[in-house]
């Protein structure tokens, strides 16, 4: 018969020196370059949207700004969580779902925005650009969805042999 005794205070880490504070890491990954290429393609957005002049229709370009706005702070603050793994010091929740939700609701209102900007903004240089930006955005905002999809709603493992 063996016995184990567990005391508390003895759990080692395994961590190194060198990981740091920051998980560098994920920027090399497909999550991170998605969230990467998501955040400047809605950084490019707002500021097109903007800086630009002689809006045809105010309040579609204003809804698209705010859009992006929202989602590029939203796609920053998950970043930064990343990089600080700040997800293992919350796991009271559920962090590939909420991704998930953000990516869905950020996919049809980007989409939108962008819909809206390329009917509406013919003539004016930056909001056409805006609006090419906002459907890169999109795609890779769909992208991510369809590979959060596989990590929050797929299969999962149980422990339990059958």
């Amino acid at each position: 018969m063996s016995h184990s005794v567990m005391t508390a205070g003895a759990v080692s880490s395994t961590r190194t020196p060198a990981d740091g504070v920051l998980n560098m890491g994920y920027t090399r990954t497909m999550p991170g370059l998605l969230k990467m290429g998501q955040i400047l393609a809605l950084l490019i957005v707002f500021l097109c949207v903007h800086l630009a002049w002689g809006w045809p229709s105010w309040a579609a370009f204003q809804y698209f700004e705010l859009v992006a706005l929202w989602f590029f702070v939203a796609l920053l603050i998950f970043l930064l969580m990343h990089l600080f793994r700040l997800q293992q010091k919350m796991p009271c929740i559920n962090w590939p779902l909420t991704e998930y939700f953000h990516y869905s609701v950020g996919t049809v209102l980007i989409f939108i925005g962008s819909v809206v900007a390329a009917v509406k903004g013919s003539g004016v240089s930056a909001l056409v650009a805006g609006s090419v930006f906002g459907f890169i955005a999109t795609f890779l905002m769909a992208v991510s969805l369809w590979t959060s999809y596989s990590v929050s709603c797929g299969p999962h493992q149980t422990g339990a042999a059958v």
